[in-house]
């Protein structure tokens, strides 16, 4: 008995040992750089979102293939794409993309560039929407299934309001705000848009559309106005886009790459995907390069995030800021830094406690701004560092205002038999309960400090943009505009992407054009164990029970920064044209 359970501890022993070392070995496997062939067609699949940042993988190739890829990611395979002479030709393949039109516009130049070098660039979609389709028309030819649909059909916003719903809940939400355009709290205290909310939304409406028919009139070679009648046509199926000229061939997937294939004289294996062409791409050899830390700003701006696992993985906060900005200036390698913004505000105090932390690296190394999708309220607000900032014409930037939102529960109390009573020392002491509503001098208490707010946001932006307040205050009051209009009103100084930051970085930072630069992103991609050592070491949290953390992720984007509380400066409404 005695040698039959020694004989099953060693076997657990040596399987456990196994385990390990066949875990080790894999982990190796997946980090050794892949061999490109001498040869080779591109094939670059776009599903789902495209994050600034990282996301937490398990470092192992299966898991690692499913991890979308950054932007950055994707716009170095796209320009080393356009420069190695072993990538003959590039499929595109969007499917289901969660991207906005300041990323998508980023992959439309780095398709442009591959065009340049001579390259065919060819797209097939699969069930596309406007937005697949705006990607693909940059290239050279466009394929669809036989039996596919193509849904494009215009630009909409939809916008809810709940007023009616806490009405019948007995629930009142109070809101203050400063600018006429700060109606983040119209979702809890209309039934419909503010006249201030059309025109605003309007105006953001008619410039993407105006920028979605150019651009798919430059790519299939017709006139703007050719295009918006096409459009209200739509949605086609697929024999129609065909007939419309929107699309080049009905086509599967498989004979499409056998086309790309032929067209650059190579078989349908001969292809490497994009992660495997990232890994495996390297500086051009003969070429010097220089080090830029391109580090990422992307989520809401907390105080500070969930002590969970994940809980920093999708907001910016002071602290986690902070650690990377010393990464940046302690490293001498690096000779300049590019803040890639992707927000729409938060918390006013945090939001001031990193810009205040990138002023500082802003002084010691070469520092350019680039926004993203949105930068817009705290977004907008941590780029004021008085360098160059650069946005996309379909960046939503702005919304110069601050706001604040209080719940009044009482009604609902009452029809649930829930009661209160309030006992207090000092005037104010009630003034943020959820059982009454504010008095008139509680309200002038709390606008007091809206204003003292709002007068530092344009103090800040006048600083950044070296403008008076004067200049700045009609361009705020809350509006959110479109990276093409906040350039005419002299918000941003350039429209453009990461190609263009990196030339107005290079001119700034003394590195001769002719120079290749890395990219270094911070924070860098992270594994599963990483996080978890991280985790171990415990973090701050202004959630107090891990209950609270699981739901803080949970929750669509941008709830969070209300359940924290305080004066706020977010983003007025989100956006998704569809």
């Amino acid at each position: 008995m005695k040698k039959f359970l020694l004989g099953i501890l060693a076997g657990l022993i040596i399987a456990g040992v196994s385990a390990v070392v066949l875990f080790f070995a894999a982990l190796k496997f997946a980090r050794r750089p892949p061999e490109l062939p001498a040869k080779a067609w591109l094939s670059l699949r776009l599903e789902g979102p495209l994050p600034e940042a990282p996301p937490v993988t398990f470092p192992l190739p299966a898991f690692e293939s499913r991890s979308p890829m950054t932007v950055s990611e994707v716009w170095s395979v796209l320009r080393r794409s356009a420069r190695d002479p072993r990538i003959k030709g590039v499929v595109l393949k969007p499917r289901g993309l969660a991207a906005g039109w300041a990323k998508v516009e980023e992959i439309r130049e780095g398709i442009a560039e591959v065009r340049k070098a001579g390259k065919p660039v060819y797209a097939w979609l699969a069930s596309p929407g406007a937005r697949e389709y705006y990607l693909a028309s940059a290239a050279d030819r466009v394929f669809l299934s036989p039996e596919d649909l193509l849904d494009l059909k215009g630009l909409r916003v939809e916008a809810s309001y709940l007023k009616g719903t806490l009405d019948k809940l007995g629930v009142e939400v109070e809101v203050e705000h400063i600018g006429k355009f700060k109606d983040a709290g119209d979702t809890f205290t209309r039934t419909s848009m503010s006249p201030e909310t059309k025109e605003s939304l309007n105006a953001v409406l008619d410039v993407l559309y105006s920028r979605l028919c150019a651009g798919i009139a430059g790519g299939r070679k017709m006139s703007a106005e050719q295009v918006r009648t096409i459009i209200d046509q739509g949605p086609f199926i697929a024999p129609k886009a065909k007939e419309a000229g929107l699309i080049d061939g009905l086509e599967y997937e498989g004979e499409v790459d056998k086309q790309l294939a032929a067209k650059t004289g190579l078989e349908p294996e001969q292809v490497v995907g994009a992660r495997d062409f990232f890994r495996a791409s390297g500086d051009v050899a003969g070429r010097k390069t220089r080090n830029i830390a391109y580090l990422v700003a992307q989520g809401d701006i907390l105080r500070g995030a969930s002590a969970d696992l994940f809980g920093e993985d999708r907001v910016i906060t002071p602290r986690a800021i902070d650690q990377q900005l010393r990464l940046i200036g302690d490293d001498t390698s690096i000779r300049g830094v590019i803040v890639r913004v992707d927000s729409p505000g938060g918390d006013a105090i945090a939001s001031d406690e990193i810009l205040e932390a990138l002023k500082k690296l802003s002084k010691k190394k070469p520092m350019v701004i680039s926004m993203s999708d949105v930068a817009a309220s705290g977004g907008y607000y941590i780029a004021m560092t008085g360098d160059p900032v650069v946005a996309y014409p379909g960046t939503l930037t702005g919304s110069i205002g601050v706001i604040y939102g209080k719940v009044n529960l009482q009604g609902l109390y009452s029809k649930i038999g829930l009661s209160k009573e309030i006992l207090k020392r000092g005037r104010f002491a009630d003034i943020d309960s959820d059982f009454q509503r504010l008095t008139p001098e509680g309200r002038a208490k709390l606008r007091e400090s809206l204003q003292f707010i709002y007068d530092g946001f344009l103090k800040r932006v006048s600083d950044g943009r070296r403008k008076k307040v004067e200049e700045i205050e009609p361009f705020a009051q809350g509006r959110v505009w479109i990276g093409a209009q906040a350039q005419g009103n002299g918000l941003v100084d350039e429209l453009g992407g990461l190609d263009r930051a990196i030339a107005v970085l290079k001119k700034k930072a003394g590195i001769p054009d002719d120079e290749q630069v890395r990219l270094m992103l911070f924070p860098g991609r992270r594994s599963f164990f990483d996080e978890l050592m991280k985790s171990a070491s415990g973090a701050e949290s202004p959630f107090p029970d891990s209950e609270a953390s699981i739901l803080v992720r949970q929750l669509p984007p941008g709830v969070a920064p209300w359940l924290q509380g305080g004066m706020l400066r977010v983003m007025p409404f989100r956006l998704e044209m569809r």
